[in-house]
């Protein structure tokens, strides 16, 4: 598809290109997709669609400030009554139409064909026997129709948001035009926003209700996922947030990166992945560590390919966001109410997964007591994966051995390794790093905490990592080698290197998709080394 295509038959967008050059702007380039090399445009000028009828237009307004404008079909305010109008009939009706949720947006075309009528079209007896319907011009058929698939079964104001897969975060507060955080682009401004406080309230309410998580000012903070798994914050009240109601999503990857990907993005080094490979093979228990929208959860969930697929795995969140490709996988959610014996929290999630004899424990996150489960769970032969908050290993150990969470010192060696992220913004772009991987020894008595090492590290100047461990790890010699059967420990690095070409290999031949990735290391846990294709094997 190019502009003219995309033009003819979207005449909004063609309205939009009219009115640029009105203005005597540029006509900006029609990208169909976007790539990484896009993001070294210091004055980005284009249009991309995410489907018919909704355009993007990144650009540069004000000298340098960059807008991030969706093209959709537009109404004036006498159709928008028309809409409301018709949007009664059809809720009304509605309750009369049985069909499953695949077929809601055809159901939703024949009421809506049922409760208008075009303007100058005649009407039979039968037609004037009926309930009255709106009458409609046919040039506002595509603009109603989209407006009602917006506003009733799909996103409302941020659908065209949510359906943009380059997006990572969106974010709005009160009336204030609504800012996205672009994978390409970084923060952007959007030409969106709730017109009124009303129209405000009534989504939020609406969102807070369909996620089971009703939102009140006695309850004015609530967390949920999205129908498509995305994660959401809301702040309703104004006395907790002084600018109006406000919320920030997520987005959800239905199929998340894999490593390839994320190495192919630099977040980590293939030797890394290699090393990472190594260790969740062999049942090495990992924390994922780093600030907020550092990438946590997208590693952890990378990481899980490297596990066994034969292995038997258990997965507890308080929303829904690990993504496990095994076949033998429970996922275990939270439940919140306001009946205090029916809760269940992360930590009975835990507990319950124990009682299950799972291979491995995924944990989304550990933030209280569930974090002592999780210890308990690495002393009693399980292999634990989880999402931490801190910023270095000596936070991540004081975190972890003061309230709320009281994991004894001599305990924290149960975890092997610990990973921790950055998000960086370079040249108006944001990226992700993997900083450190640092392998916990053991408690050491004579000092009174426990002896770590830092087996690779990120030089931010010249976004390089660095593998500090080379004949020095302590998990690959001390731990892994033994079950390995290696007679000399150091021929582990061997090994250490062979994968790393596999990585390599991968990243280099394009396989990055997630179906594709897993096949492979499905393949592998089948069948070792022979199970792997040939030009991966070197």
């Amino acid at each position: 598809m190019d502009m003219e295509e995309a033009a003819s038959k979207n005449p909004h967008l063609k309205s939009y290109q009219e009115s640029l050059r009105s203005r005597n702007l540029p006509t900006p380039f029609f990208q169909e997709r976007l790539g990484e090399d896009l993001s070294t445009l210091r004055s980005p000028d284009l249009i991309y669609p995410l489907g018919d009828p909704v355009f993007v237009h990144i650009h540069e307004v004000d000298g340098d400030e960059r807008e991030y404008t969706v093209i959709q079909p537009t109404l004036p305010d006498d159709a928008m009554i028309k809409i409301q109008e018709i949007k009664s009939n059809i809720l009304e009706m509605a309750p009369l139409h049985k069909g499953s949720e695949e077929d809601i947006e055809k159901l939703l075309e024949g009421l809506f064909r049922d409760t208008v009528q075009f303007r100058g079209e005649g009407r039979t007896f039968l037609d004037r026997l009926r309930r009255k319907r709106t009458v409609i011009d046919r040039e506002e058929v595509q603009g109603i129709l989209y407006g009602l698939k917006r506003d009733l079964i799909r996103g409302g104001v941020i659908e065209p948001l949510l359906m943009d897969p380059y997006l990572e975060d969106i974010h709005a507060v009160g009336l204030k035009n609504i800012s996205v955080v672009h994978k390409i682009f970084g923060m952007l401004r959007t030409n969106l926003r709730f017109r009124t406080e009303q129209e405000l309230d009534d989504f939020i309410r609406s969102t807070a209700e369909r996620i089971g998580r009703p939102v009140t000012d006695a309850r004015p903070i609530v967390d949920g996922a999205l129908p498509d798994g995305s994660r959401i914050n809301i702040i309703y009240s104004e006395d907790v947030s002084k600018e109006g109601a406000s919320f920030t999503v997520r987005k959800f990857y239905e199929k998340p990166p894999t490593m390839p990907q994320l190495v192919k993005w630099g977040t980590f080094s293939a030797k890394m992945a290699a090393y990472l490979w190594i260790c969740l093979e062999y049942g090495m228990s990992m924390f994922i560590s780093g600030e907020t929208a550092s990438g946590k959860t997208t590693t952890l969930n990378s990481l899980l390919s490297f596990i066994n697929f034969r292995k038997k795995i258990y997965s507890a969140e308080d929303t829904p966001e690990v993504v496990v490709p095994h076949d033998i996988w429970q996922r275990l959610i939270t439940r919140e109410t306001v009946f205090e014996g029916a809760k269940v929290e992360l930590f009975d999630l835990v507990k319950t997964a124990l009682r299950s004899r799972p291979d491995y424990i995924i944990i989304g996150e550990v933030r209280g007591e569930e974090g002592s489960g999780a210890f308990q769970a690495m002393q009693t032969g399980h292999s634990v994966l989880s999402t931490f908050h801190a910023s270095s290993i000596d936070k991540m150990i004081q975190r972890f051995t003061g309230d709320p969470i009281n994991v004894p010192i001599r305990f924290i060696d149960n975890m092997n390794v610990a990973l921790f992220q950055e998000i960086v913004y370079k040249e108006g772009r944001i990226i992700r790093r993997c900083s450190a991987i640092e392998e916990m020894i053991k408690y050491s008595k004579e000092r009174g905490g426990i002896l770590t090492r830092t087996v690779f590290e990120w030089d931010p100047v010249r976004d390089t990592h660095y593998f500090t461990g080379m004949y020095n790890s302590y998990i690959l010699e001390h731990k892994i080698a033994p079950k390995m059967g290696l007679d000399f420990a150091k021929d582990i690095y061997s090994e250490l290197d062979r994968r790393e070409r596999v990585i390599r290999s991968m990243v280099e031949s394009g396989i990055t998709g997630y179906d594709e990735v897993n096949s492979i290391f499905r393949r592998y846990s089948d069948r070792g080394w022979e199970g792997l294709p040939r030009n991966l094997r070197g």
